[in-house]
Formats: structure tokens, sequence, C-alpha cells
């Protein structure tokens, strides 16, 4: 089987089957062998490991991942390009392909069925529309997941391992460095692609930790908070969150809060750290 990668190769194999590019799907084939290497080593991918794909496309890097990994499932939205993976991954006895959504698969099921229930490893190369859901439907989940090595817009990769008082620091930022710890692998241009997207990407590797790094009694409310404290991030926190109507927080509890973190009440949310707004949480839930 020719390799896909090669822009020749893909370009055969579309015009083989007719295939035309979803707008809706976020469709963007990588046609760049050097990324494709490099994505399997970021993963650090084995002949002991089951990999869930989202997204294979026409299967470009579900053939490199069959031939270093024991075991590929891939998940694939698209009724359109399932006769093409028939093809594409034919000579591979180690892929299992499933035709649906990833928001809505059971993915504990599948480490059960393919993998003894051990934790899998994710790669994908992901539509830039539905980034965030994904991942964090992964995370929140609480899915069997080893790390998770994913094509990202490199703007949101930015965002993943921000730090506070960046302006790319956010909830996207906390969420993240909650559940895992990102490194963006490479950055990868536009021509990297068929058909090129409008901006440019990033590989970001996120190991996925056993316990967060942090203890909070609710993560549920911690997020909330979070979300209320970016949500107008030019505010100061107090105003932020006492605005915050899901909280039902008065003013006064968020004083009191930050005075006993010796936290200023001029701060804006963007300057906290995980652990500070653990801490934060944890006290205003307390009575």
């Amino acid at each position: 089987m020719a390799t896909l990668g090669i822009p020749q190769n893909t370009i055969a194999i579309l015009q083989k089957y007719q295939f035309h590019f979803q707008k809706k799907y976020g469709q963007n084939f990588l046609i760049d062998t050097s990324v494709l290497e490099r994505i399997i080593k970021a993963a650090q991918i084995g002949p002991e490991d089951c990999v869930l794909e989202i997204g294979p496309g026409i299967g470009t890097m579900t053939q490199y991942l069959a031939e270093n990994a024991g075991k590929v499932i891939a998940v694939e939205i698209d009724k359109a390009l399932i006769p093409i993976l028939e093809e594409t991954l034919a000579p591979y006895e180690n892929v299992t392909v499933i035709q649906g959504d990833i928001l809505k698969v059971d993915i504990g099921e599948l480490a059960k069925e393919h993998n003894a229930g051990r934790p899998l490893k994710v790669v994908a190369n992901l539509p830039y529309y539905i980034t965030t859901p994904i991942i964090m439907g992964l995370f929140e989940k609480k899915v069997p997941i080893e790390s998770i090595t994913v094509m990202v817009q490199k703007e949101v990769a930015e965002r993943m391992q921000s730090k506070p008082g960046t302006k790319e620091y956010g909830a996207l930022s906390l969420a993240v460095q909650y559940y895992a710890a990102p490194e963006i692998i490479a950055n990868v241009p536009p021509n990297c692609f068929m058909p090129r997207p409008a901006v440019g990407s990033a590989v970001v590797n996120l190991k996925c930790f056993e316990t967060p790094p942090v203890e909070v009694k609710d993560e549920q409310f911690m997020f909330a908070l979070i979300r209320a404290a970016f949500n107008q991030r030019r505010k100061m926190l107090v105003n932020a969150l006492s605005g915050a109507g899901e909280l039902a927080l008065s003013k006064e509890k968020i004083c009191e809060a930050l005075a006993s973190l010796g936290i200023s009440e001029t701060i804006r949310g963007e300057r906290l750290s995980l652990t500070e707004f653990a801490k934060l949480s944890d006290y205003c839930m307390a009575k």
C-alpha cells in the first residue's frame, strides 16, 4: 500500500473515490511524512500500546500507527471515508475502524474490549472547530488514557501550556493542566495539509496525570469559578465572581477568601495559579 503521507498518493486515492472535503467536519489531511514521524515519536508508540485515533480521514496517520502499535482503534465520523479506509488499511490486521462520533463513543468500553481495561494512548489530527470539546470530553469522562498527542490550532496549543499572567492563559490552560502535563512538540505550517488550513498548527503532547496536581473538594465548583473568572477577564476577580449567578457568592465572601490566601482584592483571575484557584474554591465552599 502506498504511503499516504506523500501528496500524490493522497491525491490519487481522493480522485479514485471522488471524495469531496466536508467543511462541517473540518477535514485537513496531513501530507508531510516528517510531521507524521514526529507525532509517532512524541506519542512514544510501541508494540505494547493500544492507540485510539480520532478522525483517521483516509488513513494517513493510521498507517504509521499500525506499523508501530500493537492495536489501533480508529473512530471516523464521515461515512464517505469508510470505503477508503477499508482499502488503505487493508494490509493491517491490527486496526479496527469504527464509524461514529467520538463525543458519543464509550471509550471506557473500547479500552475494556481492546486493551483489557488498560489505558489507551490517544492520537489525532483534530478538527479545529471541535478541539476543546473533544479533549475536555476525554478528561472529564475519566476514561483510561495514558497520553493524548494531537494536532491542533497553534493558538490553542499555546493556550494549553501557558502560565499565569500571560495573555494566552485562560480557562483552557487551567483545565488541561489539572488533568495533564502539556508540551508543544512541533509547529506545523499550513502547507503540510490538504486542503491548506487558514491558520498555523501545532502538535501537542498531553501526559495524563494519575492524580491531579492539586487537591480540591469539588472539581465542578472550581471549574465554574475558573470559567466565571475568565468570562470577563478584564474585570477584577471579585467583580467577575460576584457577578456570576451560578456561583451565588457575595463580594464579602470572595474578599474574605482572597484575604485568607494573602491575595490582593484588586487581582484579576489571569494572575492566579491552579493551586490558588483550588484553595479559593475550597474556601468559598466552606460555610
